[in-house]
C-alpha cells in the first residue's frame, strides 16, 4: 500500500521559485515532471536559503 506524500511547499511558493530560477515556462508546458533534476535541486536549495533567512529574521529578499 503506497501513501501519497503531502508537499511541504505550497504551489504558490514553488511557482515563485520556478519563476525566480528561470524554469517556470517548462512547468507551464510540461508540468513538474518536465523539470530537470538539477532545477529541482536548485529549487530545494533556494527554499532552504529562504527558510534560513526567515528564521534569522531577515525575511525574503529576492536577488
Amino acid at each position: 500500500m503506497s501513501r501519497r506524500r503531502r508537499g511541504v511547499m505550497s504551489e504558490q511558493f514553488k511557482n515563485e521559485l520556478a519563476k525566480d530560477l528561470g524554469f517556470y515556462q517548462t512547468i507551464q508546458q510540461e508540468g513538474w515532471g518536465g523539470i530537470k533534476a538539477k532545477d529541482a535541486g536548485n529549487m530545494v536549495k533556494r527554499a532552504i536559503e529562504i527558510a534560513e533567512q526567515r528564521l534569522a529574521g531577515g525575511g525574503w529578499h529576492q536577488p
